[in-house]
């Protein structure tokens, strides 16, 4: 190969077998890593959208019969924190169908549901991103090895020369190097996508769980006053 044909694809079309399997894999690695950022990314805004827009229906002073009936009709399309309030709000209503009026045993009845149901939007929301952690962690590995078996296959073919220079090395070092290039390529967008996409889940989970408690805490106020909850507002945090 002379040195007009060192570029990169030049140096795939005459790399090894091995070597293109690896790049190969790592470019198909790659726009997967890629397609699952730009899903989760959208995703994890539709998730802010929804739960903000249902925080402010929550505190505008509907009653919360309206939020809940609004939450089961709806349930297909609501946000996570909707979703968490419905199923407290299901088992508080099977509770006091049952005529169970212990205020704790119907506060740790919702409580219970709604820890459940937390665990569920959490398992949904984290979805994929161990994906972009195990792209980000083993992509570099996966180029040294299509790189290291290059440059073995290139010392091999040199074997046989009687004079070696840098002008016959070159070539067979360069296509080696171009797997390590990918995996790194594969791996950088990935691990700084998982980092953002961590911290964006990290102030998701803290607003549902302060969600939870709060919601709790309003359903004991209202238990305590001996009111019903389906017709009191949650007026004032």
């Amino acid at each position: 190969m002379n040195q007009q044909d060192l570029s990169i694809l030049s140096l795939l079309l005459h790399a090894s077998l091995p070597v293109q399997l690896v790049v190969l894999l790592l470019i198909v690695v790659s726009v997967a890593s890629w397609a699952a950022i730009f899903r989760k990314y959208f995703a994890l805004k539709r998730t802010r959208s929804l739960n903000e827009e249902f925080e402010r229906d929550f505190w505008s002073g509907t009653s919360l019969n309206e939020l809940f009936s609004s939450a089961a009709q709806n349930a297909k399309f609501a946000g996570p924190m909707e979703r968490i309030f419905a199923s407290g709000m299901r088992e508080y209503q099977k509770l006091r169908e049952r005529h169970v009026s212990d205020t704790g045993t119907l506060l740790d009845g919702s409580r219970r549901a709604m820890r459940a149901s937390y665990q569920r939007e959490l398992d949904a929301v984290e979805q994929n991103l161990s994906f972009l952690a195990t792209v980000g962690s083993v992509s570099p590995y996966v180029g040294l090895f299509g790189t290291v078996w290059g440059i073995m296959h290139a010392f091999t073919g040199l074997a046989a020369l009687a004079q070696v220079t840098l002008s016959t090395v070159a070539p067979g070092i360069a296509e080696a190097l171009v797997a390590t290039a990918i995996g790194l390529f594969a791996a950088i967008p990935a691990v700084v996508a998982y980092n953002r996409f961590a911290r964006e889940i990290d102030k998701i989970a803290i607003a549902l769980e302060t969600f939870i408690e709060e919601f709790s805490n309003i359903l004991q106020r209202n238990l305590t006053a001996h009111v019903s909850p389906a017709t009191v507002t949650p007026a004032g945090r």
